[in-house]
């Protein structure tokens, strides 16, 4: 694909901002293969789906013919990066990084085609810099430039410690980009300043400027906030067929088409056609399959899939699961929703007694396993299908 402006429809698919698209334009124009950055500091060693929305769209320049950076920031990971946090971010010890550095770059390759793919770490140029050239570096940025930064004003405001060295982690990811003549870079909604302070950085050094492309932080399996694993909203990309095909089954219509820009693979023009489908009756359930079994495709195999989809269909659609049950949101404290106050709430028992009842007498299960342990606790961002008995059913949201 050639033409400039389809191929810059694909890529401007579910991409939050793009700084400055008239450049990306110009870029694409040349005809030469871009250099994609992006960074990861390796800070944790798995990955959920959320993750991978970043990754999908390098593996998306890589099928345009462009040259994919996966930049590990061993370097940076010592300084931690400090962006969306209110309080400073302990450094990692370098033995640390370098485990999670390896199983992330085992994770990724299930998206990304090894081949296509440059590896770098960041300490590759970040070392030979030196005091003297961190000093030089220093010297790029004011201060009142840097509290511009909102995490940064916030805690200024707040009277929160802010150490020197969280000012270095911007300075240090654009020079990043300055080391690898970065075309574009790729990061999230919340790396925003950081990629255009490497935009500066290259300005200054006589480099054209790296276009800014900035995604969303994909809403977890509640709808509502950002997938976590501290929320227990999110699929890990570890997760089992069946496992990953549950929770993906258990997300709404609307948020379906959300997973289905940010994580599928299928172009723009099979999303309309499916898009349509649904509205001239196809079961929305039936979609949803389909996203479901791509994910578990692309991180187990085709086999699994489907395999995931036939034991979901005998645990759930023969007749196992009604379809009109009832919805209800119950609020959790900081300490969870214990699990016979949910069932109380959801009106599914008459009280907190036949509900440690029904659990003990094996009556009672989520999401079609069988509930063993009476003190289970659940946090906001949950979504469960309780079934108590053969007839009471409800879908629960935990609050």
């Amino acid at each position: 694909m050639n033409d400039v402006t389809a191929v810059m429809a694909e890529l401007s698919r579910g991409v939050e901002e793009i700084l400055v698209e008239q450049e990306l334009k110009a870029k694409l124009a040349k005809g030469r293969p871009l250099i994609i950055k992006a960074g990861f500091d390796p800070t944790a060693p798995d990955l959920h789906i959320g993750h991978t929305v970043l990754i999908n769209k390098m593996r998306q320049f890589q099928q345009f013919g462009h040259q994919v950076v996966f930049l590990i920031g061993d370097f940076t990971g010592l300084i931690g990066d400090p962006s969306g946090k209110n309080a400073t971010r302990p450094s990692l010890s370098r033995e640390q990084i370098e485990q999670n550095a390896e199983t992330y770059k085992k994770q990724v390759f299930k998206i990304l085609d090894p081949d296509l793919t440059q590896v770098r770490f960041n300490s590759e140029w970040m070392n030979d810099l030196g005091a003297a050239g961190m000093i030089t570096l220093a010297s790029r940025y004011t201060v009142a430039r840097m509290l511009e930064r909102d995490d940064f004003k916030k805690r200024f405001a707040n009277n929160q410690s802010i150490a020197v060295h969280e000012f270095l982690y911007p300075l240090a990811q654009g020079y990043d980009s300055v080391a690898l003549k970065a075309d574009v870079e790729l990061g999230g909604t919340d790396q925003k300043f950081n990629l255009l302070v490497g935009r500066e950085l290259q300005k200054q050094m006589g480099q054209d400027p790296q276009v800014v492309m900035t995604l969303p932080l994909l809403e977890g399996l509640d709808g509502v906030n950002k997938m976590s694993k501290s929320l227990n909203n999110y699929v890990a990309i570890t997760d089992s067929p069946d496992e990953m095909f549950g929770k993906l089954m258990s997300i709404s219509d609307e948020l379906m088409w959300r997973y289905f820009e940010l994580l599928s693979f299928k172009s723009n023009s099979e999303l309309v056609a499916l898009r349509k489908s649904v509205d001239e009756g196809l079961n929305p359930r039936d979609a949803k399959f389909e996203l479901a079994m791509e994910i578990i495709a692309r991180f187990h195999d085709e086999r699994a899939a489907h395999q995931a989809r036939q034991n979901f269909i005998e645990r759930f659609s023969k007749g196992a699961v009604p379809e009109d049950m009832p919805e209800v949101t119950l609020q959790s404290g900081e300490d969870g929703l214990a699990l016979a106050n949910l069932l109380k709430q959801a009106s599914l028992v008459s009280s907190t007694s036949e509900a440690m009842r029904m659990v003990k007498q094996g009556a009672v299960k989520i999401d079609s396993a069988r509930v063993e342990d009476p003190r289970q606790r659940f946090f906001a961002g949950t979504i469960l299908v309780v079934q108590v008995g053969k007839r009471k059913w409800s879908r629960v949201t935990v609050g």
